[in-house]
């Protein structure tokens, strides 16, 4: 992500040439005239992208897609939808579909009568209706449902309902606000993958919100990662797990070990840290301006060995005591006190010869220095 020579904030990142399908210019809300919610948003989605949009509550997240959608209205800044600005068009002037948490039914219609609804309000005839909500509910395999009614359906069959309204009009974007925060987990992720597919094979662009950060990194082109009203960083799924900018981003993406230190020397991309307990381990440099500077070094659990032919070379050792082991059928979790700190994993698959350890057991530990990476310190 590229910063802006005038005051330093994040510059417009284009997932494409030119222009977005989708851009927020120097976006800013503010509910009482004060204190921000969203601060400066630059953000370009291009034609086709799935984008979610990650972060805490009250990051500013679903603030945005509210913008995006019509239901707030953006204090400062201009919102761009292929290329036309709509910050003072009504939402239903937008052509966005849009699927809600609650489903949103009406629920005196019929599956079919509340599909054919947003297609009557843009004065569709009768044949074409009845051909696009069929077409609709054969995406989401619901068709034989065509005449219940919502109280009749299941949570996860509403869902679908809900998903094949927004589809139904054939929108080129369509806004999800946390859609499976209502399902049991299993559900919740076969519907992961339901989504997704229907955005690779329908081609349309997607901005999805959600706290649930392994929803975000299954589902996603590129993710949004937003803290206190700015996006902290904007990376595929895969960069965003494995390079970390900031540590706000390494803690909320996924599980992270995180040492305390002081950078020593700083040479390039890479640094030396000396430990609160006094070790000494090189790490990949990020945001680190100079020798001296209190970090975080964060180390993800998964990257961490204890037998020494499965340690990478040039790999850093370190004595780690065993508190607790973990059975969770495909992984073992081995909580450990390392450098000070009792909160230290390691997470090793659960294989016919894996050697199991037991609490009270020391061990060296190892990882590879470029999987340490030294962090601002929070």
């Amino acid at each position: 992500m590229t910063k802006d020579k005038n005051n330093g904030e994040p510059a417009l990142t284009n997932a494409a040439d030119g222009e977005g399908f989708v851009v927020f210019d120097r976006v800013q809300k503010s509910y009482d005239g004060e204190t921000l919610v969203v601060k400066d948003l630059n953000l370009s989605i291009g034609k086709g992208e799935f984008l979610t949009m990650l972060g805490p509550s009250g990051s500013g997240k679903t603030t945005c897609l509210m913008m995006l959608a019509g239901f707030e209205t953006a204090t400062n800044g201009e919102i761009r939808l292929d290329g036309r600005n709509i910050n003072m068009v009504p939402p239903h002037k937008r052509g966005i579909g849009m699927v809600f948490q609650n489903y949103a039914l009406f629920p005196h219609m019929t599956v079919g009568e509340n599909l054919a609804f947003p297609l009557e309000v843009r004065g569709m005839g009768k044949d074409e209706r009845e051909t696009k909500v069929k077409r609709a509910l054969d995406m989401v395999q619901m068709g034989t449902f065509i005449n219940r009614r919502p109280a009749q359906l299941s949570g996860g069959q509403q869902q679908r309902i809900a998903l094949a309204r927004a589809l139904v009009f054939d929108p080129e974007l369509v806004l999800m606000d946390e859609p499976l925060g209502a399902l049991d987990k299993q559900l919740r992720e076969h519907m992961q993958f339901e989504i997704k597919h229907l955005h690779e094979s329908l081609g349309i662009t997607v901005v999805y919100v959600t706290h649930d950060q392994g929803e975000a990194l299954t589902m996603s082109d590129r993710v949004a990662v937003f803290n206190d009203g700015r996006i902290q960083q904007l990376a595929p799924p895969d960069e965003l797990y494995e390079r970390p900018q900031n540590s706000f981003v390494a803690q909320f993406i996924g599980e992270n070990n995180k040492l305390p230190g002081k950078v020593e020397t700083l040479d390039g991309d890479g640094c030396t840290v000396r430990l609160s307990t006094g070790e000494l381990i090189d790490a990949t440099a990020v945001n680190i301006r100079e020798a001296g500077q209190d970090t975080l070094v964060s180390i993800r659990p998964e990257r961490v060995e204890f037998k020494p032919e499965m340690m990478p070379s040039g790999a850093h050792t370190i004595n780690a005591e065993v508190l607790e082991v973990i059975y969770m059928g495909d992984i073992l979790r081995t909580r450990m006190r390392v450098a000070g700190s009792d909160d230290f994993v390691m997470k090793s698959r659960n294989t016919l010869d894996q050697v199991r350890l037991k609490e009270g057991d020391t061990v060296k530990i190892g990882w590879h220095p470029q999987d340490a990476r030294a962090l601002d310190p929070m």
